[in-house]
């Protein structure tokens, strides 16, 4: 080409939960079949859309309105139902104009990064969600900058690797809290936002907490919202249906601005989300008009019980098949539908395998696996594909200097789950014994 088609910072971005799929793909297209344990889409996995939330999208289809445009922030009767769901509360008050749509999460999330200068960094978890870690340091043409998520504390943060971090990198003008979080499955206490609160004080800081799995939390434990302890900092709270609904194809999320005015650039960047939006015109209309009318519904609030219960239950499960496994570090989970587990440093080495009969799938893995340099929880990753074609993410693709790997609690059917999860532990025993 005569001229550079990528900007700097383009190939910052990768996702490897849906990359790994191209590797899936090539076991499927030899005759096996695949369990795929590498993205969060309840529906996949079973789940069961409720007839009563068919019937309301589909009511809605009936009406000329839902085929034409909404306000380009998004429908107004939507935007003030969420902020009376963000009101009741009793933390942060927000307004209908303090709400702004987009296309799914994804869509806010490369917005946000997009507009912001390529000195000014967020910092985020690690293991990091990768849509998050990916548009930070594309914006920053550079790897991202991250504190460290602590795998023998239940997960929860580090908050003095977070303090350090703040402290010595003047670049450093925003937070990135995901809770609960994916990829770990923790939920944070409230102690715990009230610390990043306080840093974020001191440092002058804005907050971005994404809250997309805000409602789906289990075994006695519920989440905090971060607008019930943020006194008076700018902060952005991310949120969708996606997982909740569940509707992921709906694509549909939204912003929520806390404090707009307390600080000129702050506002000046809400201002210019909402402009670029209006040069988008609108987001999606239909899964916005159903919000309301789908989360005020009688039977909303116990469906949304039951699903947690039975993803809790999944979580028990889980516990039960790997929790004592020798070699690993698992945590069970709170919140969310995801749980990472990590090898135990230096136990993993790149002589390990599992064995694999057909000379074609031998043949695949031995090309993946190839490079010297690979992070070893992809190698395992690799041969778990082929030889019990379980499709996991290895937690060095989610920006994590850990080793492991990140699956779902999402597969409705309990026979299905319990003989995943037993085959994948007992993998795990034998490719941490094949020492070749």
């Amino acid at each position: 080409m005569r001229q550079l088609l990528l900007r700097p910072g383009a190939e910052e971005l990768s996702y490897e939960i849906r990359g790994i799929v191209k590797k899936a793909r090539q076991i499927e297209a030899l005759g096996y079949p695949m369990t795929w344990e590498n993205i969060g889409d309840p529906i996949q996995k079973n789940n069961k859309v409720p007839a009563w939330m068919k019937e309301i999208i589909a009511d809605l289809l009936k009406d000329d309105k839902t085929y034409g445009y909404a306000d380009s922030k998004g429908v107004l009767e939507t935007r003030k139902y969420l902020a009376e769901l963000n009101n009741s509360l009793g933390g942060n008050q927000i307004t209908a104009e303090d709400i702004l749509f987009f296309n799914g999460l994804g869509d806010a999330i490369a917005k946000l990064y997009q507009f912001l200068v390529p000195t000014a960094r967020i910092i985020g978890p690690s293991p990091a969600y990768s849509t998050h870690s990916s548009a930070e340091a594309a914006h920053a043409n550079t790897a991202p900058i991250t504190y460290k998520l602590d795998p023998d504390n239940q997960w929860l943060p580090d908050m003095e690797d977070l303090y350090l971090k703040v402290r010595y990198n003047p670049s450093i003008v925003g937070i990135l809290i995901i809770n609960p979080d994916n990829p770990t499955g923790m939920v944070y206490p409230r102690e715990v936002l009230e610390g990043f609160v306080k840093i974020a004080e001191e440092f002058n800081l804005l907050l971005i907490v994404d809250e997309i799995y805000q409602n789906i939390t289990y075994n006695g434990i519920k989440a905090v919202a971060l607008a019930e302890v943020l006194g008076d900092r700018p902060a952005i709270s991310l949120k969708g249906i996606s997982k909740e609904f569940p509707w992921p194809g709906a694509r549909c999320g939204w912003m929520e601005f806390y404090n707009r005015e307390s600080s000129t650039e702050f506002s000046k960047l809400c201002q210019t989300l909402e402009n670029a939006k209006m040069i988008e015109v609108c987001s999606t209309i239909l899964p916005q008009l159903a919000i309301p009318r789908i989360m005020s519904h009688p039977a909303y609030h116990a469906y949304r019980a039951e699903a947690n219960e039975a993803i809790g239950k999944r979580s028990e499960w889980m516990t039960e098949i790997l929790g004592d496994i020798p070699g690993i570090k698992f945590n069970p989970t709170q919140g969310a539908f995801y749980n990472t587990i990590v090898f135990d440093e230096g136990v993993l080495h790149s002589a390990q395998k599992l064995e694999v009969d057909d000379p074609r799938l031998q043949a695949l893995v031995e090309a993946w696996t190839a490079d010297p340099t690979m992070p070893l929880d992809k190698r395992f990753v690799y041969y778990l594909l082929v030889a019990e074609r379980i499709c996991v993410v290895p937690i060095s693709s989610f920006c994590s200097d850990l080793r492991g790997f990140r699956v779902t609690l999402l597969e409705e059917k309990e026979e299905v789950f319990k003989d995943t999860f037993r085959r994948l532990g007992e993998a795990i025993k034998r490719y941490l014994k094949s020492e070749s």
